[in-house]
C-alpha cells in the first residue's frame, strides 16, 4: 500500500514538478485542476493528504477546505495549503478554514516534502485501509496484531511500525535513516544502529512460524521482499 497524495493545483508546470517530487519519494499521487472537481476527486480517492492550491478556478481553496471539513467521510484527512498570499490575515484565513499547514509560493520542494511527511504521519489509516498481507503474513491496523499464518506474532509497538512501513512498499529499500524519522520520528534521538536492533527483534518473531523476508542491503537499509538474500 502507498500513501496517495492528491494534487489541487491548476497551474500545469508546478503541478507535474509536484508529482515528480512526490513519486520519487514513493508516494502514489493524484492530480486535479479543476475547483468544482476537488470534492468529487477526494471522495473517490480517499486520498492520505491534500496539497491544496489557494486560486483555482470555479471554487477557491478556502471553500474547498471548508467543505472537506464539513463531509464527514473526508473531513479528517490532513490538508496543507498552497499559495502565493503571505500576510498574516490569510494564513489565519486558510488556517480558520480549516487547513492543516499553509506553504506559501515560491517554497522548496525538501521543505514541502517535510510537511507532507509530518502530516502523514499524524494522518488516521486510510478509510477502507484496514489490513496488509505479505504472502502469509497478515497485519489487521484496527486490531493492531499480526498473524503468520493462523499464529498470533506478538510485536512491540515499534517492531509492529517497522513491519507496517515494510509491508506498505514490499520490495523497496528503507534506509536506516528514513526509518528513523518515520517510526521514531524527528523529534526523537536514537542512534541509527538503534534500527538494526528492533529489526533483529522483529526478525526473531516473525520467523518463528515462517522463512525470513526481511531483506537487509549492506550500508543501505532493510526491505520486505520474496527473495530476502541479504547482504550482510
Amino acid at each position: 500500500m502507498q500513501h496517495l497524495v492528491m494534487v489541487i493545483e491548476d497551474e500545469e508546470a508546478l503541478a507535474l514538478m509536484l508529482k515528480y517530487n512526490l513519486e520519487k519519494e514513493g508516494y502514489g499521487v493524484v492530480v486535479e485542476s479543476r475547483g468544482n472537481k476537488a470534492i468529487a476527486e477526494i471522495e473517490k480517492h480517499c486520498p492520505s493528504v491534500i496539497l491544496l492550491d489557494w486560486m483555482l478556478p470555479e471554487m477557491s481553496g478556502v471553500d474547498i477546505c471548508k467543505l472537506i471539513r464539513s463531509k464527514p467521510d473526508i473531513k479528517n484527512i490532513p490538508v496543507i495549503m498552497l499559495t502565493a498570499k503571505g500576510e498574516e490575515e490569510d494564513k489565519i484565513k486558510g488556517l480558520s478554514a480549516g487547513a492543516d499547514d499553509y506553504v506559501t509560493k515560491p517554497f522548496s520542494v525538501p521543505e514541502l516534502l517535510a510537511r507532507v511527511k509530518t502530516q502523514l504521519r499524524r494522518a488516521p489509516e486510510p478509510t477502507g485501509v484496514k489490513e496488509l498481507v505479505f504472502e502469509d503474513i497478515r497485519m489487521d491496523l484496527v486490531e493492531k496484531k499480526v498473524f503468520r499464518g493462523e499464529n498470533y506474532i506478538h510485536l512491540g509497538p515499534t517492531e509492529f511500525r517497522l513491519l507496517k512501513m515494510l509491508m506498505e512498499t514490499p520490495g523497496k529499500v528503507f534506509s536506516r535513516e528514513f526509518l528513523l524519522k518515520n517510526v521514531w520520528g524527528d523529534n526523537i534521538y536514537v542512534e541509527s544502529r538503534t534500527v538494526d536492533v528492533h529489526i533483529r527483534r522483529l526478525r526473531k518473531s516473525m520467523n518463528e512460524f515462517g522463512p525470513d523476508y526481511i531483506r537487509t542491503v549492506r550500508a543501505t537499509g532493510y526491505a520486505i521482499d520474496i527473495n530476502p538474500l541479504s547482504e550482510e
